[in-house]
């Protein structure tokens, strides 16, 4: 039998996915549009400086067919209506200023697996670690090791991620040499599902993982201990712990898994970032990823990769909470209504 309750819930966070999705969207085409300067004389200057020539005489209709490229073509309500079909029907972000004529997202295709493998396993794992630790820490609340456990996780989430990306590239790649101190891969092997492809790309992506792991993992401890210590209160685990339940048992059955669903979101909302949430620990490990793509094209004022750059951001974290919502009245019940 159809749940009206659950029906009613999905419909509702689809049509507040695609509302948001479109007012995302057409936020980004305005406020890059206010960023003062012609971008057409920038990418003019750009083909000038690339080649060492000089474009002495641009006629207006060369400037102009630029322009219709770009999409900047008309007045503001023109580009706008321009945009959204190129964006929501066409799925065409537009020609890229730094590899031009290439399509942005080409550009794009060939650099988000990199930053998906990177970001986002490292992201998964900071995830498992920060939720049993803090599960286990707030379990033995008021101990010496929940003493010290939260007070370094205090201190240390509040470092940045570049910056121990830093310290670890000095001391561990510069220093020791226990690691390379930049790119994907190994220049010496040859791209493809071999074993010495694989071991070169996870060997390097060791050092960008750590300092992304070792910092999300105490941010994810430190909210799983909160909630574990609200949740040791409740009259279901502590009718567990009158009914003789083992410890093992309620620490799993009843506390880590009711842990679980509140940082579920939280999940969502990190998966959705690795597009380019740790874009600057990318660019300091000259790792091929959308981060380092986005770095490249704000030095170059490359608006249309820029633009492309933030859209692809919006959908994955807006998908990614989308897919969450959906999955909710399968793992909590009170969705349901029961």
């Amino acid at each position: 039998m159809i749940n009206k309750r659950v029906v009613r819930y999905v419909v509702i966070k689809i049509l507040v996915y695609l509302i948001t999705l479109f007012v995302a969207f057409s936020i980004v085409f305005f406020f890059l549009r206010l960023i003062p300067g012609d971008p057409v004389s920038r990418f003019i200057r750009l083909i000038e400086q690339r080649y060492s020539i000089q474009l002495a005489q641009v006629t207006q209709e060369i400037i102009n067919e630029y322009k219709r490229k770009f999409g900047l073509e008309g007045d503001i309500a023109t580009q706008y209506v321009s945009y959204l079909n190129r964006v929501f029907l066409e799925f065409d972000l537009g020609p890229s200023f730094l590899n031009f004529p290439n399509p942005v997202q080409d550009l794009i295709a060939w650099r988000l697996p990199w930053s998906i493998g990177l970001l986002g396993a490292a992201t998964l794992i900071s995830w498992a670690i920060g939720i049993l630790a803090g599960t286990l820490v707030g379990w033995k609340r008021g101990s010496k090791i929940d003493s010290i456990m939260f007070t370094i996780s205090l201190c240390m989430s509040q470092v940045p991620f570049y910056l121990l990306a830093l310290f670890l590239v000095m001391f561990l790649a510069y220093i020791f040499t226990i690691f390379p101190p930049r790119w994907a891969f190994s220049p010496t092997v040859t791209p493809g599902l071999n074993l010495a492809f694989i071991s070169s790309v996870i060997y390097h992506a060791t050092l960008p993982s750590l300092s992304l792991i070792l910092i999300s993992s105490l941010g994810w401890l430190i909210s799983t201990r909160a909630i574990t210590i609200t949740i040791l209160g409740e009259d279901y685990l502590l009718f567990a712990q009158a009914k003789g339940l083992r410890k093992i048992r309620i620490l799993s059955r009843y506390l880590l898994r009711n842990t679980l669903l509140p940082q579920t979101t939280g999940l969502a909302m990190s998966l959705g970032f690795i597009v380019n949430g740790f874009y600057l620990v990318e660019w300091i490990f000259s790792y091929p990823g959308v981060g380092t793509l986005l770095v490249q094209a704000i030095n170059a004022l490359d608006y249309n990769t820029v633009q492309g750059v933030i859209l692809i951001s919006i959908f994955t974290v807006l998908t990614a909470n989308l897919i969450i919502d959906l999955i909710y009245p399968l793992i909590d019940p009170r969705v349901r209504g029961e």
